[in-house]
Parts: structure tokens; sequence; C-alpha cells
């Protein structure tokens, strides 16, 4: 089986950094401390390398790992992904292992 490349967020922690960047890596490490973070998923940054290094061609399977973990996350949240009634809204942020201010992009209320 291929490496893990979607992590849910209580599945990190802070020394995670160069597997999940520091965004995920925070986020994993604040779900675990029981601060108030809703639910998610990172990417792996091995991921994304292998991504820019394969000419931006998606890693095959990939889509297929997000949606199975997109499930946990919906159940976790109580909504769903697209729902026109309940919907799971989420923000899609770009992350490196190191700080990059003002060089990632992000899109908000996603879904």
């Amino acid at each position: 089986m291929a490496e893990k490349r979607v992590w849910l967020f209580k599945e990190g922690n802070a020394d995670m950094r160069a597997l999940l960047g520091g965004k995920g890596a925070n986020l994993a490490e604040m779900t675990n401390l029981g601060l108030p973070v809703p639910p998610g998923l990172t990417i792996t940054t091995e991921t994304c390398m292998d991504y820019i290094n394969h000419g931006n061609k998606m890693p095959e399977g990939l889509m297929d790992e997000v949606k199975y973990a997109l499930k946990t996350v919906e159940e976790q949240a109580g909504k769903k992904f697209g729902d026109l009634n309940n919907p799971l809204l989420v923000s899609v942020r770009s992350g490196a292992r190191v700080s990059m201010p003002g060089m990632m992009e992000t899109i908000l209320n996603l879904g």
C-alpha cells in the first residue's frame, strides 16, 4: 500500500511539520489539545511535491483518499459537503514546511 497522503487533524501532531506543513501540524496539535478546532484534513507536503514533480498531475487515487477522509469530517461535523440544507463549508488553505507569508492561496466557505 502507498504511504498515507491524507491525514485527519486528529491523527497528526506538532512533530509532523515536515509531512503536514506548518498549518497542518499546528491544527493537528490544537485538535489533540482539545481546543475548539473544526474537524479537517491535510494533504501531505510529499503529495504536493509528487504533484509538482509529475507535471502538475494529480497523483492516482488521491481524490479517493480525500473523499474518504471527508466522509469522516462530515460525520464529525454533522454536516454534508454540497448539501443544500445542512452544508459542510470548508476552507482550503495551502501551506508549506516553512512559513511563506503572502505566498499561498486560501479559499473560504467552499461547499
